[in-house]
């Protein structure tokens, strides 16, 4: 895949977190909740629409669409992100009310089962379709899955093996964030480390000054990215990537960790919307006139182009983030209900996907579009059946999906 200002001291001395405070420990961010939902349900999209781009993925139309192509360049550069950014958020709010000790097992139980319980389980048929797909395999799903077994990962070279977590990489690499982070969070508690944070919101608090925190992904970008140029998803081989998300988690926890945060970020919503628009305007006007070729192979152009694509994702992450506590923080009777869904929906939605798409592109004469409606709305409605029907109701499932 290609893929209203306060004073200084008032924001130092008035918006410190007082743990002690029954309002303090109950306060939700409805917002981030919505964006949550958004941002899963555009994934199911966004994995359709990889069925009918150039990049590679596991099963492929023959015919691609360019201006799918050219809005998923820059949902790439968004969703993830943001998805990473919500979860610092919501560690913070976990943290308020768990120990460090208690929010490590409930990580382990809401992520490391349903990742092991997914790499066996959900994944496999994944897998099985591709190889399907590819001519690299015959026999029946039952032939198929002790290949599983073999423990020989998809990503080795040349015909790789059966064993992947695929879209379950983001579970992974938030179950290891959530893990070492916490020394990181519990610095952040102490008085160096609220010292730290006086400052950042000295930062944020000038006008566009959480613009300038994008400085952190360009470090890590100049550091790491020459030596990790690929977003593998692989872990081992995957340290710049790693990095820049981990840095995104960090940022989320962090700029949520004080009220008078949200609303600094929500007020200055309109400069985040500007400069995002600016990152993207060079983003598409630099493939338009220099194209992609050419971006590869000078790296000049490279790094700058890669420089401005790290601006683009973290200006529309801000800019989501102002935007959505300015509309989106309400609580509706449906929320809860939703919010409860989207993790299992999370972890269904590649395999649904690929198996409808595979019966479209060999049993059907669709064409792009029609085939992406068909593909996106089927899986919509069979993940959500297979939630209420087979998740939802039952403890055991629930746990295996990473419900409460």
């Amino acid at each position: 895949m290609k893929p209203d200002q306060q004073p200084h001291s008032t924001i130092v001395q008035s918006s410190k977190p007082d743990l002690s405070n029954p309002a303090e420990l109950s306060a939700r961010r409805y917002d981030l909740d919505w964006l949550r939902i958004i941002a899963i349900l555009t994934l199911l999209f966004y994995h359709t629409g990889m069925i009918y781009v150039s990049w590679g993925w596991h099963i492929k139309s023959p015919e691609h669409s360019v201006p799918m192509e050219e809005v998923m360049r820059w949902l790439h550069r968004w969703r993830m992100p943001l998805l990473f950014f919500i979860s610092g958020s919501g560690t913070f709010f976990a943290l308020r009310k768990r120990s460090f000790s208690g929010y490590a097992s409930e990580r382990v139980r809401r992520l490391f089962v349903p990742l092991v319980f997914g790499m066996f389980v959900v994944v496999p048929p994944q897998i099985y379709i591709e190889w399907l797909f590819r001519g690299r395999f015959s026999g029946s799903y039952a032939e198929f899955y002790p290949y599983v077994f073999e423990f020989k990962s998809y990503h080795d070279g040349g015909t790789g093996g059966a064993f992947s977590w695929h879209h379950l990489w983001f579970i992974c690499y938030l179950f290891f964030y959530s893990l070492l982070s916490i020394p990181v969070f519990r610095w952040l508690r102490s008085e160096s480390g609220q010292r730290f944070t006086d400052r950042v919101g000295r930062t944020i608090a000038r006008p566009g000054g959480a613009l300038t925190l994008v400085g952190l992904l360009i470090v890590n970008d100049l550091a790491l990215g020459g030596f990790f140029p690929n977003e593998t998803h692989a872990l081992i081989n995957d340290w710049a990537y790693f990095v820049h998300n981990l840095l995104l988690f960090w940022l989320g926890y962090v700029l949520t960790s004080r009220r008078v945060f949200w609303q600094t970020l929500a007020d200055q919503r309109r400069i985040f919307l500007f400069a995002t628009l600016v990152c993207t305007i060079i983003l598409y006007t630099a493939r338009a006139v220099l194209g992609g070729q050419a971006i590869d192979d000078s790296a000049l152009l490279r790094t700058l182009y890669s420089f401005n694509s790290l601006c683009l994702t973290w200006f529309s992450v801000l800019m989501t983030v102002g935007y959505g506590y300015r509309y989106l923080n309400i609580n509706k009777p449906i929320l809860k209900h939703l919010n409860e869904a989207v993790y299992p929906f999370y972890i269904l939605h590649q395999t649904v996907i690929i198996l409808i798409g595979y019966y479209v592109l060999t049993e059907t004469g669709l064409g792009v579009y029609d085939g992406f409606v068909v593909v996106s709305l089927s899986s919509l409605v069979v993940c959500v059946g297979i939630y209420l029907v087979m998740i939802r109701p039952f403890r055991l499932t629930r746990v295996l999906f990473g419900m409460k």
